[in-house]
């Protein structure tokens, strides 16, 4: 497929990147500093500013998929979500967070007294994003993929579980899942979409 991934040189676009292009995708990989973006086979790397939805929607018309690898803090969510519909792409998957996710029926991860706050702000632009997509009217096929709660560098073993709307937690009491295996995840989905609309989680 044709894709635009936003926030390419990322910890979790990078990885995104590089899974894509080991699948033999065509990829126009876009970040404020391309000059960061990994040169890889089929990826074409584009300098984009994430405020400026006009130049944003240029840059993705044409593409079968956006996919948003960006932090939810410095970055416009809704121009995004702009430009993806003026750009006519009707595929949008966005790398979330895990502070949405509920560890119990009707409380979030967020709303838990050990929830650091560092990344309260974060978290709760994410959750906001969430929230905005799921009012979206029929006509874009977006998805949104909550990573469990440690989302950290590791290695690319393919073996995880996915959820739906609920943290997971491995035996040991830890919720965790690699860059690598995330992005197995979300090209997963790309290819064989199974979560239209919807917000769905990966986790060990």
């Amino acid at each position: 497929m044709n894709i635009a991934l936003i926030g390419a040189s990322g910890n979790a676009g990078s990885r995104i990147l590089a899974e894509l292009s080991t699948r033999g995708h065509q990829v126009t990989a876009i970040a404020r500093t391309p000059e960061n973006i990994a040169a890889l086979p089929g990826v074409t790397a584009r300098k984009g500013d994430l405020f400026d939805r006009d130049a944003m929607a240029a840059l993705l018309r044409g593409h079968d998929a956006v996919i948003s690898s960006v932090m939810f803090l410095v970055s416009d969510a809704e121009a995004l979500l702009a430009a993806v519909k003026q750009a006519g792409v009707r595929r949008y998957l966005v790398v979330g967070g895990a502070g949405s996710l509920e560890v119990a029926p009707g409380v979030r991860l967020i709303d838990t007294p050990a929830f650091p706050a560092a990344y309260f702000a974060e978290a709760s632009k994410g959750a906001e994003m969430l929230d905005r997509l799921r009012q979206e009217p029929e006509g874009l096929d977006w998805t949104f993929l909550s990573p469990a709660a440690m989302f950290i560098p590791g290695s690319r073993t393919g073996q995880f579980r996915l959820g739906q709307d609920s943290l997971l937690v491995a035996a040991d009491g830890t919720s965790s899942i690699s860059f690598e295996d995330y992005a197995v995840a979300l090209v997963d989905e790309l290819e064989r979409p199974a979560h239209l609309r919807q917000r769905f989680t990966v986790g060990y």
